[in-house]
C-alpha cells in the first residue's frame, strides 16, 4: 500500500519545473525576426529545426527577452540567429560564413565552427537569466 502511495505521488507532483529566461542583445537593427532554439544533450545543437523547443519573435528593438517555462531541471544550450530577411534560415556567403548576427549561450565562440553543446551548456535547477550577445 505504501508503494502505490508513493507512485502516485510521482505522478502527481512531477518534478521539479524552473524557468529559463534568455536576453538577446546588440541585435543590429529592428528588421526581421529572432530564431531562439533551446536544445538538450541528445539534440543536434546548433541545427535549427531539430531543436528541442524553437521560439520565433519579430524584432522589437535592439535588445529583447524571451522566457521558457515549466522546464524540466537539466542541461541545456541555446542558439539564436538574427533572420533579418525573414527567410527562415540563417544565410551564410559562398564560404559558409554566417551574413546574419548569431550567439549561443555563455556567448560560446569559435573560430571556424559552431561551438560544441558542452562550452554552450547551462545547468537549469532553479529559474535562471542568461544574456546572449548576437556578433
Amino acid at each position: 500500500m505504501k508503494a502505490l502511495f508513493f507512485f502516485s505521488c510521482i505522478i502527481l507532483y512531477p518534478l521539479s519545473k524552473s524557468k529559463l529566461t534568455i536576453e538577446v542583445k546588440s541585435i543590429p537593427n529592428e528588421k526581421g525576426n529572432i530564431f531562439i532554439g533551446l536544445f538538450r544533450p541528445k539534440d543536434d545543437f546548433p541545427i535549427f529545426g531539430k531543436q528541442y523547443i524553437g521560439k520565433i519573435i519579430s524584432v522589437s528593438g535592439k535588445k529583447m527577452s524571451y522566457s521558457f517555462a515549466e522546464l524540466a531541471e537539466g542541461k541545456y544550450a541555446v542558439a539564436v540567429f538574427h533572420d533579418e530577411n525573414k527567410n527562415g534560415i540563417l544565410d551564410k556567403n559562398y564560404l559558409g560564413i554566417p551574413t546574419e548576427a548569431y550567439g549561443f549561450s555563455n556567448n560560446a565562440r569559435r573560430t571556424f565552427s559552431a561551438p560544441s553543446f558542452k562550452e554552450a551548456e547551462v545547468n537549469l535547477n532553479s529559474d535562471l537569466a542568461i544574456s546572449i550577445t548576437l556578433k
